[in-house]
């Protein structure tokens, strides 16, 4: 590590300064003024609908500089740490408060180099340490400034590191796009196979409406394939007793009913993506269990998240989970016909994907489905055979879009191993200059 310095950030740049804490008018066709949420995934995002503010307002706010090429911006209100280096700059734009702005010294470190460091662990740990106690919990400037980098003496060396967590985002960013990409194409499969169907005999979509007109009749949701029905959500679980229910009210499934072991409960979070992936359980004992058996969840449920930012989304069980109990901010649909349960989740999931879910959505103090309006909401229902056809289509390209997921997790966990290593001198870099040497 003699080939490494320590020095806090105030020591690295040439100034640390925030956005404007100014009130100002929107102006429509003026310069845009971004906030934390428009740093995502290392850019800086101009939203068509972001608030914009007069050239006079703007000249003002930058009086004594101007946002430019290797400008570093780190969130440090609210949602804290996250960073972007500004690229490809082509337009004028500024930030509110909730940004922080670092120019470093380039004879001093890089400004990559600065960038990967902020997206590190040691970075973010130092961040949370400095953050204050007020509402929305935020770092000052001050604070910020005194929080020290770790550093390759040379140039070079830092330079190297960069290049090689560039090429790892690179790769990152390659499958994000693949990933965004593929769920295109999924919401388009979701409209045209709730929309026109599959022609068993061909096994082919039908043409459109408005190609074959013929092939469709009239129904309470518009023009569907001539031998499509309608049916309400609770008659398509039919048989079923309790085929739509709930989780226990709050106060009948407290903090003081969780065990570290037992009848596991099912949260809304587990499902907010469409697929269940459950972590940190909680549990109840059986007594409990006996006492709320009306919210018993077993496998092939469909789950849907009730209640908040989230609710509408729904996942089925898995098969080979335990028998479990649905916490108060879920809601369970048992579909008594093999098969059917997955062709309901997916017709959910185009509920959602299109937004009309949000009709059964009251958003009161915080979003909450409508238990009524879900059963009594109705759906297309074409035969067995062919609901079947669809789910198969779907789930094709789920499994294409879970292979990218998963490749894009190994990905990240291998460049946070890398960071890990790089920006702390335990992996030493050797660049081709030194080697000539």
């Amino acid at each position: 590590m003699n080939e490494w310095k320590e020095e806090p950030l105030e020591k690295l740049t040439l100034f640390i300064k925030d956005g404007t804490h100014g009130t100002h008018r929107d102006y429509e066709n003026g310069i845009p003024l971004l906030s934390a949420k428009d740093i995502v995934d290392g850019k800086v995002l101009i939203p068509e609908d972001c608030r914009r503010i007069s050239k006079n307002d703007y000249d003002k706010i930058h009086s004594n500089y101007e946002i430019q090429e290797n400008d570093l911006v780190l969130t440090i209100v609210g949602t804290i740490g996250r960073a972007a280096i500004i690229k490809n700059k082509q337009r004028k734009f500024t930030f509110q408060r909730s940004v922080g702005i670092f120019r470093v010294d380039p004879l001093e470190i890089n400004p990559d180099y600065c960038y990967h460091y902020f997206t590190s662990n040691q970075f973010q740990q130092s961040l949370e340490r400095s953050k204050n106690a007020s509402a929305q919990g935020g770092v000052y400037l001050g604070e910020l400034a005194k929080i020290k980098i770790s550093y390759p003496k040379k140039l070079l060396n830092q330079r190297h590191i960069s290049n090689i967590l560039n090429i790892a985002d690179g790769v990152i960013e390659k499958t994000q796009v693949a990933i965004a990409k593929y769920k295109a194409i999924k919401q388009g499969m979701l409209h045209d196979l709730f929309t026109r169907g599959i022609e068993i005999t061909t096994g082919k979509l039908r043409p459109k409406y408005e190609d074959a007109p013929e092939l469709y009749k009239d129904s309470k949701l518009g023009m569907v394939p001539m031998d499509w029905g309608t049916i309400t959500i609770e008659e398509f679980a039919m048989d079923t007793k309790n085929a739509i229910v709930d989780g226990p009210f709050g106060s009948n499934l407290k903090t003081i009913h969780y065990r570290k072991s037992g009848i596991p409960i099912i949260q809304s979070g587990f499902v907010t993506s469409n697929t269940f992936l459950a972590e940190n359980y909680l549990y109840v004992d059986n007594d409990t269990f006996q006492s709320e058996i009306r919210s018993k969840v077993t496998p092939g449920d469909i789950i849907m998240a009730k209640i908040g930012a989230h609710c509408g989304t729904c996942a089925i069980l898995p098969d080979n989970h335990p028998v479990a109990i649905l916490a108060g901010n879920c809601l369970k649909i048992t579909v008594s016909k093999i098969n059917s349960n997955k062709f309901l989740e997916t017709y959910l999931h185009f509920l959602y994907e299109t937004k009309a879910i949000n009709n059964i959505i009251s958003t009161t103090a915080q979003p909450a489905v409508s238990m009524s309006s879900l059963k009594v909401m109705r759906i297309k229902y074409p035969k067995p055979e062919e609901q079947f056809e669809i789910v198969n289509r779907i789930n094709i390209m789920n499994e294409v879009i879970q292979t990218e997921q998963i490749c894009l997790h190994k990905l990240q966990q291998s460049k946070a191993g890398l960071m890990g290593d790089l920006l702390s001198g335990r992996k030493s870099v050797t660049t081709k200059e030194e080697k000539m040497v």
